[in-house]
């Protein structure tokens, strides 16, 4: 990309209006996100249909995937925040230097991962939960996943390096491509070739290996502002640190998210492989609504970045009310559509009565709270884009990690099942209520403050 790009670029995104901005950029995103659900979901779909044993393997195998996505969302948040600042700047050659450096990071990491799927899994997915009924179906799964780590953190990162630069519709062709591609896929390996859920999970990584490679032309054609060169791989270990902490509130998301979807398993393991079946189905009709939110929340990020770069932080304060305002809005609608439709949807997964029964009650439970989601979800956003690293990275500690812990440990005791299923909602209901402060506090001290 030429100079010029990146003026132009730049002038759109400290010039443009507000709601129309990051509208351009979050539609995109948000599609995207569903793409990125259509991988997870069309595996939940078609591996259901095998058998119930089948589906809850899948739903162990979520930690083994969180793990690896941790780093790999961490790495492309630290990256892509670190590198929209930057522009915002003017500083090209620095967003640059964090951009090629967060992507050979994420394929240096990968590579271990990816020795640890030629090993023996049984005794690691029977400590995420998984019962002997599941263990059949969840090694294969598994290790295919773990093989292909290099590949999808660099994907990963590749992603959201588009977002950050304003490319979001870039972003979403890409996955799109390999979204409509896996759901061809799933079917043919899982059921024609009768490969079962090894057969899902290479859809999977097939899918996303052709996402990398279109993302990878885009770099290394001259066609992104960011350029991707081992030149700017960065010697000082002061890049490497800024990136990592910049992207330790994902890190933390995602690794927490990996520990308490094993402590989900393992709790409701104890009910069954019904119950496990019904809480992952749910959980991703839930990560559904929950990614809409997030793809709005990216699609305003590069905007609040791009703008407190450059000095306008009024800008970046009204990306993020307007952000908040519709994703809360389109969170309720989700809400009474969800609810209002709970049977059906888990009838859709699973035509076993007792996984329908444990999922509409976990449906409703997640419903009551999802109203709140928008302005949590945005709240850390915020922080983290704007290299607010230390509060950022405990409100994303706090979902999954300081209040799902101790919840999921103790309902279970005292409601059983239900405590189980009210985990989760729970954890989110008090994030919100921890979140509001900090929302409160960033305005005073960050642009009421600035105004004076």
């Amino acid at each position: 990309m030429t100079t010029i790009d990146s003026q132009k670029q730049y002038e759109r995104m400290i010039r443009s209006p507000i709601p129309r901005l990051v509208t351009s950029l979050a539609v995109p995103t948000v599609i995207s996100m569903l793409i990125t659900v259509v991988y997870n979901t069309a595996d939940t779909y078609f591996v259901s249909q095998i058998n119930k044993s089948a589906s809850a393997a899948v739903g162990a195998i979520y930690p083994i995937m969180a793990i690896i996505q941790a780093v790999g969302y961490g790495l492309a948040m630290g990256g892509g925040s670190l590198s929209s600042l930057m522009l915002g700047q003017k500083n090209d050659e620095q967003a640059h230097r964090y951009a090629t450096t967060a992507f050979f990071c994420a394929v240096l990491f990968g590579v271990p991962v990816a020795a640890a799927g030629l090993f023996p899994l049984r005794g690691f997915l029977r400590l995420l939960g998984c019962s002997p009924t599941m263990l059949p179906y969840a090694q294969p799964y598994g290790r295919i996943i773990l093989l292909a780590a290099p590949m999808s953190c660099s994907m990963f990162v590749l992603t959201n390096l588009m977002r950050a630069q304003g490319k979001a519709t870039v972003a979403m062709w890409g996955l799109g491509v390999s979204g409509v591609l896996n759901l061809l896929l799933d079917p043919l390996f899982i059921f024609k070739l009768k490969l079962g859920t090894g057969g899902a999970a290479l859809a999977t990584i097939l899918s996303q290996t052709v996402s990398f490679l279109i993302f990878l032309f885009v770099f290394l054609t001259g066609r992104s502002i960011l350029v991707l060169h081992p030149n700017y791989i960065a010697k000082e270990a002061a890049v490497y640190r800024r990136i990592i902490l910049t992207g330790l509130p994902t890190i933390c998301r995602q690794s927490l998210g990996s520990l308490s979807a094993a402590l989900l398993n393992v709790q409701a393991v104890v009910y069954g492989d019904a119950a496990v079946s019904a809480v992952t189905v749910a959980n991703k009709v839930y990560v559904l609504v929950r990614n809409v939110v997030l793809g709005i929340g990216q699609g305003f990020m590069p905007v609040a970045g791009y703008n407190y770069g450059a000095g306008e932080k009024k800008r970046a304060w009204q990306a993020f009310v307007f952000a908040g305002r519709l994703g809360s809005a389109l969170c309720v609608i989700c809400a009474a559509v969800i609810a209002a439709f709970a049977s059906p949807i888990m009838r859709w997964f699973s035509s076993d009565a007792q996984v329908v029964a444990i999922g509409v009650n976990t449906l409703y439970f997640c419903c009551a709270v999802m109203p709140f989601m928008a302005v949590s979800t945005y709240v850390n956003q915020l922080y983290q884009c704007l290299g607010f690293k230390a509060p950022a990275t405990f409100l994303a500690s706090c979902r999954q990690g300081v209040f799902f812990v101790p919840a999921i440990f103790l309902l279970p005791k005292l409601f059983g099942l239900v405590g189980v299923e009210i985990s989760q909602p729970a954890a989110d209901l008090l994030t919100f209520f921890v979140c509001v402060p900090f929302m409160i506090s960033f305005y005073k001290k960050q642009i009421r403050a600035d105004s004076r």
